[in-house]
């Protein structure tokens, strides 16, 4: 044991003595011996091992050494290189000091060679020459996926980030740096703009990142859904800041704080908004700059006069992706817009497109257009192609054909119920909607007649209140309903189109264990709706504008969940027809039609998506002969036009001339389709299909949807076939995506 040398221990120890025995060695002998507690008689030993001495007092003198074998000695330190305590570590530090930055060639972020990577950028080959004068810290390096979202990703998609980043590197086009992802619904655009910007957030041919921050825009209803695929696809890797609401206050804040954010490691570099925020709040983010936006649904963009639209092109970004499954809606110049917000000046301004462009594709589309305007057209057609492609990337859902379910669409022409005829033809006599038709322009009265129109379609319920009050068009039309009818309860024989759904609705509910969304433009048809499952005792959810953004995610949740009970899924197309995902449905119910047929096709992919594991049934209910069908007609002109300038497609016929799409205010009770009747269908004879369609016949052109024509005996699907057994009101039209598989 150490003795202390306190002086009052000492002293203790040896009164007077000089402590020269401090130093002397240690004797186990000497240790006296210690009582145990309890017993004075009996002593025990202090069991200390001999071999073990005790420490030596310390002195503040150095050994004096040699200066030759101290300045050995600390070479022999120095001369060991810094190894890393990792096991199997294969990197070589050599002689790299810590902080120092690396001397040699730079080298990707992830290996090219890899088997499945994906190169965005490969350097070009170097000559030993050139290698020997290059400065090594500015030899371009590749840029490669991170191997986490190349591994996942398919060949289409794999080829869509390839196209997106050469793109907005301006290697495409040089000087521009935007472009449009026009792949259809559920192709996975979210995942290739994730990729994008995880890839440009980190990498570059530089070995820098190529920007700081991005942004999205999206619907309000879409913010969350961005946020989770960012979460879900990059697993914590990067921490998005999305805004869904606040005061204006709070949200400014943390717009400005997201923008003052510097250097190579941002915090939060990922900005998601919707396109209603961005707006009330642009003045906070065009202040700075930012390196990537992109905006989700961008046909919201297609009027370049409107507030968002001004907006977003004032905010400070070179780099710009618009995303839309329906670039082209309703006609050329809305086109114009979006091409002409991501890469200004490439089309010229509008009043030069117009009159070079659209004026004379428009004349050479119209089935009424002579030789050399049609000429004239498809030459101006094709030039506009090539210009557009070098930005443009455009995949149709067939590619989805390989990996989802057969999807089968079926438009169900269903007659009108006496009552409804009555009602229609009352109205048309009473109102004369037809006679304020003049040179193509709509009035105001004629927007309220063919909303009319289009609510008595649904159910005479909806235009009952009008009658009460005996509104234009509808005065003395409450004789016609049945005596005692109340507008309360809902009774679905009076409504040819409630009728087959009230069929179709019972005999899934009895047959299957399918579930089935119902889309209406009107929230008063989801009343109806909701009257109807009531009664038949069907729990429902309801999804409209009245319901809250973080509402939504959860209810869509639950109702994908296969344990819920949930049987029907009631959805507003304007509040929730885009970029819901409802793959716990496998049949869904287009109750009434839009004059855009984008919002139409938003709203019929919300189950044919990716995670469907059934087969997929949509039904396009029209009612026969009436405002319905020339709506549908019109959403065919324009998807010709779509398909013309987007999918180039050049044998698109030319079915309806403008003169006949003003025909809106006409009611033929006497055919079984009058859009069917219009493409002069040769594969049926007496209504039934009992050939094949001869070659360039009508219709194997744009109307895809009518690619069958048939009664009864062609039906594949069991629910319809026995609503056709329990009511005899309709005929049906189908497509299946089973002819693009090779499926018999």
């Amino acid at each position: 044991m150490r003795r202390s040398l306190a002086p009052s221990q000492l002293a203790k120890r040896k009164p007077g003595g000089d402590g020269s025995e401090d130093d002397e060695d240690w004797h186990p002998e000497a240790t006296p011996k210690k009582r145990r507690p309890g017993s004075e008689s009996q002593s025990w030993e202090c069991y200390v091992s001999p071999f073990r001495k005790p420490l030596a007092q310390l002195t503040n003198q150095p050994h004096c050494l040699d200066s030759s074998k101290h300045e050995a000695f600390i070479r022999n330190i120095l001369s060991k290189p810094f190894k890393v305590p990792i096991p199997n570590y294969q990197g070589s530090l050599g002689l790299r000091a810590l902080g120092i930055k690396r001397i040699g060639v730079r080298s990707a972020l992830h290996d090219p060679f890899e088997e499945g990577a994906l190169v965005l950028y490969e350097p070009p080959p170097l000559s030993a020459h050139d290698q020997l004068k290059i400065d090594k810290d500015k030899v371009p390096i590749h840029v490669v996926v991170d191997p986490v979202l190349s591994c996942v990703l398919r060949p289409h998609q794999r080829e869509g980030v390839k196209f997106l980043w050469e793109c907005v590197t301006s290697r495409r086009i040089p000087g521009s740096h935007g472009c449009i992802m026009a792949d259809e619904m559920g192709l996975g655009k979210t995942l290739q703009c994730i990729t994008l910007m995880w890839t440009l957030l980190r990498q570059s041919p530089e070995g820098k990142p190529e920007i700081d921050k991005a942004m999205v825009v999206s619907p309000s209803s879409l913010v969350k859904n961005w946020y989770n695929e960012v979460g879900k696809w990059l697993g914590g890797r990067i921490h998005p800041l999305a805004i869904d609401g606040g005061s204006k206050d709070e949200i400014d804040r943390k717009l400005a704080g997201f923008m003052n954010q510097r250097g190579l490691r941002v915090p939060s570099p990922i900005l998601i908004i919707s396109y209603e925020t961005f707006r009330l709040h642009a003045e906070v983010l065009q202040k700075g700059s930012v390196g990537l936006v992109i905006c989700d649904e961008g046909h919201r963009l297609k009027n370049s006069e409107n507030q968002t639209y001004q907006a977003l092109d004032g905010l400070n970004t070179p780099r710009r992706v618009l995303l839309s499954g329906t670039p082209i809606q309703n006609d050329l110049l809305e086109y114009f817009s979006l091409v002409h917000f991501v890469n200004s000046g490439i089309l010229g301004t509008a009043q030069e497109f117009k009159k070079h462009f659209e004026i004379p594709i428009l004349k050479g589309r119209d089935a009424d257009a002579s030789e050399v305007e049609r000429h004239k057209g498809e030459e101006r057609l094709k030039e506009l192609i090539s210009i557009v492609n070098r930005c443009l990337i455009r995949r149709t859902s067939d590619i989805l054909s390989k990996y989802l379910p057969v999807k089968i669409e079926q438009v169900v022409c269903c007659r009108l119920t006496p009552l409804q005829t009555e009602l229609y033809k009352h109205f048309l006599k009473q109102a004369k909607p037809a006679e304020e038709l003049k040179e193509g322009k709509i009035s105001v009265s004629s927007l309220s007649s063919i909303t009319s129109l289009k609510k008595l379609c649904n159910h005479p319920a909806l235009i009952y209140e009008k009658c009460v009050e005996e509104e234009e068009g509808f005065a003395g039309a409450l004789e016609l309903f049945p005596a005692g009818y109340s507008p309360k309860s809902l009774e679905p024989q009076l409504s040819g189109k409630m009728l087959v759904l009230d069929y179709i609705l019972a005999v899934t509910r009895s047959t299957s264990n399918d579930k089935v969304v119902l889309v209406s433009n009107y929230t008063q048809t989801l009343d109806l709706f909701e009257k109807l499952c009531r009664t038949r005792r069907y729990l429902y959810v309801r999804l409209d504008g009245t319901m809250s953004i973080k509402k939504r995610a959860k209810v869509v949740e639950r109702f994908n969940n296969l344990s819920s009970p949930e049987f029907v899924f009631m959805l507003s197309s304007k509040a929730g027809g885009c970029g819901l995902n409802l793959i716990g449905a496998n049949r869904l119910i287009m109750f009434d039609p839009d004059w855009n047929p984008a919002n139409d096709e938003q709203a019929m992919a919300r189950v044919w998506r990716d995670g469907q594991k059934k087969i997929c049934y949509i039904y396009r209910l029209l009612s026969t002969g009436t405002i319905e069908e020339k709506i549908f007609q019109r959403q065919t002109h324009k998807k010709a036009l779509s398909s013309c300038v987007v999918d180039e497609e050049q044998d698109v016929e030319r079915h309806f001339s403008l003169g006949e799409l003003k025909e809106l205010f006409t009611l033929n009770e006497t055919t079984a389709s009058d859009t069917h009747d219009k493409i002069k269908c040769r594969r049926c004879v007496n209504g039934h299909q009992v050939k094949p369609p001869p070659e360039g016949s009508d219709c194997t052109s744009d109307l895809s949807q009518w690619n069958h024509c048939a009664d009864k005996r062609g039906l594949q699907d069991s629910v319809l076939k026995a609503t056709w057994d329990a009511a005899v009101t309709f005929t049906f039209h189908h497509h299946s995506h089973e002819e693009q598989r090779g499926i018999p």
